[in-house]
């Protein structure tokens, strides 16, 4: 039986008096990595941030209906939303490291959440850099800024910075679409490895991508989740004419 991870129900949001996703229901499972494909503007990292609250920081941004991470209702009015985005770490379309050096990038979760011991910080920073595929490339450099690393290993500093608070969730919002294809293969390969212990969502416009990588894809379209299915089924044998034709390049 799969073990489902997050849940949305009836979802609808809105901007000001602009709907955004129209009553998007699906199962998102542990463990697994889930794409989310569509156009651009068609609610894809809208539904993503709805995941960790990020749109709360937009003053018009409402919604309607239900999230559940483990079966509890994350807007209801008691959660802690600092708990919830440490639990749900997020890694953006571009690298946003701190201009602080490597280490500090890493150790900063776990200091803000009052890890002051050098020697524990020293293994989470290290075991931080081994799981983002980092450690061999930077483990002399701890002390230079990651600011001055290329694109693809500031990148992984941040997927680093976000592992380093031990999040059960991972949110990908295009995280290699800046990047070469070498260090896009590098950034793939990572997402794939850390599914063992972690749920990854990944918002992605490159089809091959996220064929390459997720177990599901859930296609969205002007707001309304079109097709929720396993990767291989959507992108050899889809439900809908829509995906059909958005995974065949008829439309994009």
């Amino acid at each position: 039986m799969k073990n489902i991870k997050i849940s949305a129900k009836n979802l609808n949001s809105y901007y000001g008096k602009v709907q955004a996703l129209f009553n998007v229901s699906f199962d998102i499972y542990a463990n697994k990595i889930t794409a989310l494909i569509g156009p651009s503007g068609c609610g894809k990292s809208t539904f993503l941030r709805t995941l960790n609250r990020m749109n709360d920081l937009i003053d018009s941004y409402r919604i309607t209906g239900d999230i559940e991470i483990d079966g509890v209702n994350i807007y209801k009015n008691k959660i802690d939303v600092v708990s919830l985005r440490r639990n749900v770490g997020m890694v953006f379309q571009k690298s946003n490291p701190f201009p602080k050096s490597i280490y500090e990038n890493v150790a900063y979760g776990p200091r803000i959440n009052g890890v002051k011991n050098r020697k524990i910080l020293d293994e989470i920073v290290e075991d931080s850099l081994i799981k983002a595929a980092l450690w061999d490339e930077v483990k002399d450099r701890l002390n230079e800024m990651a600011t001055g690393l290329s694109g693809g290993q500031q990148q992984r500093v941040c997927i680093a910075r976000a592992l380093a608070v031990n999040p059960e969730i991972i949110l990908m919002d295009e995280p290699a679409s800046a990047l070469d294809p070498i260090s896009t293969s590098k950034i793939e390969e990572l997402i794939f490895n850390l599914k063992e212990n972690i749920t990854i969502v990944i918002v992605t416009h490159n089809l091959q991508q996220a064929a390459r990588v997720s177990d599901y894809c859930a296609f969205f379209y002007n707001g309304v989740l079109i097709e929720y299915d396993n990767t291989r089924k959507i992108f050899t044998n889809p439900a809908m004419q829509e995906t059909q034709n958005y995974v065949t390049g008829k439309f994009g």
